[in-house]
């Protein structure tokens, strides 16, 4: 297992070190600078997730793949397969840097932002956009974990359904990608690495099986793009509606326009706890 995560790790290292964008090392970098010009920007409008309708249909494969195991013998016999050559291969393996690789990707970007890597939208608009994708994930992770009832590899508990670790993982992998990627691509090998590293240690650890794992991936990514797809209209309608009324303040009353309400639906998770949040500014 040490061999794999080296490999890993290396690959992402070479891949960063190979394609990274050239960087002006003879401009200095002042962070609080940077931390003022993030914070405090607020564009009328926030870019556009730019994939097709077809950058769905992966995550949306891997879903249906690691749920296909609840009716598909052959996926169920697959899992057996990986679980029983781990435990012959590894049988006291425990150690759970899972627990960090999980939020690395995230860390990266907002680290990264603070020496100057600038991502896609401000510190404002991607964190709202990650708290949505982050709502989303664990709206579908622990509803699918109460459902579906499976039990662990290690017999622990009956919420092995869903990679609740892998999902949050890849949520951080995407949100890279979406933010950097297009700076350079080793950005997401960065990300994606971290989060499929986190997958193989869930099942090192035996506490998933490799559909459990497959499922958060896809849950994890899709969350993602959906919160990119989803947060420009809300967030460019609500300053339409804030514009709207600025302008209003110096007209006559006749020239007025009539104030246009605006309401917001997101999810939210507290505490073990999900749910949806709604507001309404009149």
């Amino acid at each position: 297992m040490k061999k794999v995560i080296y490999i890993v790790l290396c690959f992402v290292v070479f891949s960063a070190s190979a394609q990274q964008a050239p960087v002006d090392t003879g401009k200095k970098v002042n962070i609080a600078d940077t931390l003022k010009k993030d914070l405090f920007t607020a564009p009328d409008t926030v870019k556009h997730l730019r994939s097709k309708a077809w950058a769905l249909v992966p995550p949306v494969a891997l879903i249906v793949y690691g749920s296909s195991n609840f009716y598909f013998k052959p996926v169920r016999q697959l899992d057996n397969s990986i679980n029983g050559s781990i435990q012959k291969g590894y049988p006291n393996f425990r150690h759970h840097p899972e627990n960090v690789f999980q939020y690395t990707p995230v860390a990266l970007v907002y680290g990264l932002n603070l020496v100057g890597v600038h991502g896609k939208n401000t510190f404002i608009d991607r964190t709202l956009i990650f708290a949505m994708a982050e709502g989303m994930m664990s709206i579908a992770t622990f509803g699918l974990k109460k459902v579906t009832h499976r039990l662990r590899p290690d017999g622990s508990d009956y919420y092995s359904f869903p990679s609740g670790h892998t999902a949050n993982a890849f949520v951080g992998a995407e949100f890279m990608a979406q933010e950097l990627g297009d700076k350079s691509i080793a950005y997401s090998a960065i990300g994606y690495g971290f989060a499929t590293t986190t997958g193989i240690l869930r099942m090192f650890n035996r506490d998933h099986w490799f559909s459990d794992v497959v499922a958060g991936a896809g849950i994890g990514i899709l969350s993602t793009k959906a919160a990119y797809l989803i947060y420009p209209y809300i967030r460019n309608r609500l300053f339409k509606a804030g514009r709207e009324k600025e302008n209003n303040k110096n007209l006559p009353a006749e020239l007025k326009k009539e104030p246009q309400h605006s309401s917001i639906l997101l999810p939210t998770y507290n505490q073990g706890y999900v749910g949806l949040q709604y507001s309404m500014q009149f």
